[in-house]
């Protein structure tokens, strides 16, 4: 069953893989076919080694197209561009190797060296290459221990968009896609006027109300062939009540260029934190059953996929709530009312292909057809590339690389979690190198130590240890106290009124010998609290008093102390009573 619900044909014949190898003569060809049926072939004749070589490394190239770990030709032409690089390296050797086996350590190591293995480029040369080899059983062990050895990864070079240029760019997508939004609309309403018969037959509108019907359906209007020969026009009957024969003023009436697909595409990623790939072929989301029937609010389920994953985690959902003008949500019902005759005319002549981010471009085919990975159904595309964005975002005078500087500014400072990759790589590669995130933090942290020091001064013991209680000293019910007006609770010279809870929390009081078994009693009596009170309650009356005696069991040492509770006389049983029931309280 497809995604829109119509049953599927069986095939006529049974499965076969498709060469990926050729036999004979094609046997250094390899071909890369996708899983959305697009195939691509590299000729492994082209990479200046010796033709033992060439073949080792199309055999380990195929094995790679074949089992499923390449997903998209993005993968495959880099590998091949890599390879291409080796061979060029190895081909400049005075004794270059015939094959796999004729590998050096040494050969290996001079190529590392000739990458610039700061840059993204070097290091994934060195890496995807090595990766590739080292399925070669054939390869020395003693390359194999080179290739071994730690490679750092570069620096990332690429950093989020501050907040004014990010609100600059999704102001200008929003801008772009808003306009042609509002054009779709009141076409649409144009049209769906001319199907209810308000217009008077053969009047300019009426006649509008014809190109459009015809434009929805074909995806065209009827064009003649130009005086010159050349590319065929809008017939007059149809260009002159559109006002003209440019795209503006015919197909773009109801579709999306592409170009305004790209500023929805920079929308998307910048509302959701896709990646590229993501985006282009999210699937049309379908609203949750019940959602919006009663209550005018839309959930929209959007199905994700991330090729990159490991295998079980390709595929996740997001549910996308509509529930306003400001609202997520809204961004999907606005792109649905601006594809939906686009995709009504994939549907119709490409059911299996489904997409959200379809286009029309400006050529007029009619046949279904693959142009690299992007497929195209007649004249609609689907998605936006980064190249596209990019030249999307010129025009507008804004900074490149919008999409993967946005995906980034989304995942790392708006929505600060990973966005279909692991908590691990959203730290690493995303979160940590981040300027703005470093900059952020350090507030964050020099909070989170006055937090700590101000803690462990509440639950360590700050009171002094001592042999002997001093002659001047005063004693308290938990300790002596040797400078009873200048207490660090109260204002100075006043007396100290804190309870005497307080006393191991001050640096003026001692704690010595003659006072262990008091505060062993005091320590037995709030672990005995803590067994009937409610623990919000215990933590805040008694846990800070509590932690800081644990402390000083923890230095007296669980013998002493426990020799101390067992020392505790009537008279302490009594005072400590007494605290815990406030009699001391002023």
């Amino acid at each position: 069953m497809s995604g829109r619900g119509r049953k599927a044909s069986l095939p006529t014949t049974p499965f076969r893989r498709p060469e990926v190898l050729g036999d004979g003569p094609s046997d250094l060809i390899v071909v890369h076919t996708t899983k959305q049926g697009a195939s691509k072939a590299y000729d492994f004749g082209q990479v200046p080694v010796a033709s033992a070589m060439q073949r080792s490394l199309a055999v380990l190239f195929a094995a790679k197209c074949a089992g499923g770990s390449w997903t998209s030709w993005k993968s495959s032409q880099a590998i091949w561009r890599y390879l291409k690089t080796l061979g060029e390296f190895l081909s400049t050797l005075d004794n270059p190797p015939a094959d796999v086996p004729d590998l050096t350590a040494g050969m290996w190591s001079a190529f590392r060296l000739s990458r610039d293995i700061k840059t993204e480029i070097g290091y994934n040369q060195i890496m995807a290459t090595q990766l590739l080899l080292r399925a070669d059983s054939r390869l020395p062990l003693e390359v194999r221990e080179v290739m071994a050895r730690r490679l750092p990864e570069p620096k990332k070079k690429e950093r989020a968009f501050k907040p004014d240029e990010f609100r600059a760019i999704k102001t200008a997508a929003r801008r772009t896609f808003r306009s042609a939004l509002l054009r779709i609309r009141e076409n649409i309403e144009h049209l769906n006027a001319w199907r209810n018969g308000d217009f008077a037959p053969d009047s300019r509108e009426w006649v509008i109300g014809e190109a459009l019907d015809i434009l929805a359906r074909t995806g065209d209007l009827p064009r003649r062939r130009g005086p010159d020969g050349g590319d065929r026009e809008v017939i007059s009957r149809y260009a002159t009540a559109l006002g003209g024969l440019g795209a503006e003023h015919t197909w773009q009436r109801l579709f999306l260029s592409q170009v305004e697909a790209a500023g929805l595409g920079v929308l998307l990623v910048m509302e959701f934190g896709f990646n590229a790939t993501t985006m282009s072929e999210l699937r049309v989301p379908r609203a949750v059953p019940d959602s919006g029937e009663r209550s005018g609010v839309r959930v929209y389920r959007l199905e994700l996929e991330k090729r990159r994953r490991h295998t079980g985690n390709h595929y996740e959902s997001r549910n996308i709530t509509d529930h306003g003008a400001d609202s997520p949500g809204r961004l999907i019902s606005d792109a649905l009312e601006a594809t939906a005759l686009a995709r009504a005319y994939v549907a119709e002549h490409a059911p299996d292909v489904d997409r959200l981010l379809v286009w029309r471009g400006r050529r007029n085919g009619r046949v279904t057809n693959s142009v690299g990975e992007l497929i195209r159904v007649g004249p609609f595309g689907f998605g936006t590339e980064p190249l596209t964005a990019g030249r999307w975002a010129k025009a507008q005078g804004l900074p490149g690389k919008v999409l993967r500087r946005g995906r980034k500014t989304v995942n790392v400072l708006h929505r600060r979690e990973p966005g279909q990759n692991t908590q691990d790589t959203h730290d690493r590669v995303y979160t940590l190198p981040e300027p703005q995130v470093q900059q952020g933090a350090v507030e964050i942290i020099a909070e989170g130590v006055n937090d700590a020091v101000a803690a462990a001064r509440r639950t360590v013991l700050r009171a002094q240890l001592a042999d002997a209680p001093r002659a001047d000293d005063q004693e308290t019910a938990t300790a002596s106290c040797s400078d009873f007006e200048h207490g660090p609770f109260t204002a100075s010279g006043s007396g100290c009124g804190a309870s005497f809870l307080l006393c191991t929390a001050c640096p003026n009081a001692r704690v010595a010998p003659p006072h262990h078994p008091r505060l062993a009693h005091l320590h037995a009596a709030l672990e005995n609290l803590r067994s009937v009170l409610d623990p919000a309650t215990w933590n805040a009356d008694w846990h800070d008093a509590h932690a800081r005696l644990e402390d000083l069991r923890q230095r007296l040492g669980t013998e002493v102390w426990k020799q101390a509770l067992h020392n505790a006389s009537a008279l302490d049983r009594q005072i400590i009573d007494d605290l815990l029931n406030g009699y001391f309280d002023s």
